[in-house]
């Protein structure tokens, strides 16, 4: 009888301990059974925020963590950069939505040893835990040349047009359902381009995110744009 159960290439690291931390609880799901097919392999804790996944890492021992990079809390790269002082054994695999070099490229600098989209989660993901268990790193092949590539130049700010739209909603105070609806969005959506914003600028609260914005002119531009429409 054959073993169909999946199995990273090259390496079996019996009784590897993994941490899991996504937000979406079917996507946890899906992944700890995938995980937990792999002989040897145990996902012993989970969870919905990377400042929980920080203290499952520590309580767990664990071996590896796989980290979404778009969580309510405290960003996953800021959690990432302190896992790497305080527990320089566990790898980390990112595993997230964003096909973004630069995004990659940071994760992988603050030490990320593999950054995994998710639309290949269920092939992909056996090989890039395999590969940094054993001491190894893993790229998105989708992500592999624009990553090696030289970054472009940095531009005026980081944020997309969609994410400066709702930077100078949450400025002037609207609420996440708020921001939806004057932007048809769900409010999910809105909490994803958040996440984003934090992640891009290092500002967590709404006092910072405001200060962001009225330094680098963004609130300016805006009012002066529909001041310059109603006259019209």
């Amino acid at each position: 009888m054959t073993d169909d159960r999946p199995h990273p290439p090259d390496t079996d690291p019996e009784g590897l301990r993994i941490v899991l931390a996504d937000d979406h609880v079917v996507v946890r799901a899906g992944i700890r059974l995938i995980l937990n097919e792999v002989p040897g392999w145990e996902v012993v804790a989970e969870c919905g925020d990377a400042e929980t996944a920080a203290r499952q890492v520590h309580g767990h021992h664990a071996d590896v963590l796989v980290l979404d990079l778009t969580m309510p809390g405290r960003p996953s790269l800021e959690v990432l950069a302190e896992l790497r002082r305080s527990a320089p054994r566990t790898r980390v695999a990112i595993l997230t939505m964003d096909a973004d070099a630069d995004l990659a490229r940071r994760a992988l600098a603050g030490g990320a040893s593999a950054y995994v989209l998710k639309e290949a989660a269920d092939t992909a993901l056996v090989e890039a835990i395999g590969r940094v268990a054993a001491g190894g790193s893993y790229l998105d092949p989708a992500l592999g040349a624009q990553v090696a590539a030289a970054p472009p130049a940095p531009a005026e700010h980081p944020l997309s047009d969609r994410e400066l739209d709702v930077l100078r909603l949450i400025a002037l105070g609207n609420t996440n359902t708020e921001i939806a609806d004057a932007l048809c969005l769900s409010v999910r959506t809105v909490e994803t381009h958040r996440s984003h914003i934090v992640t891009k600028t290092g500002r967590k609260t709404r006092s910072e995110l405001v200060t962001y914005a009225g330094g680098g002119g963004l609130l300016a531009r805006e009012f002066g744009a529909a001041a310059h429409t109603t006259s019209q």
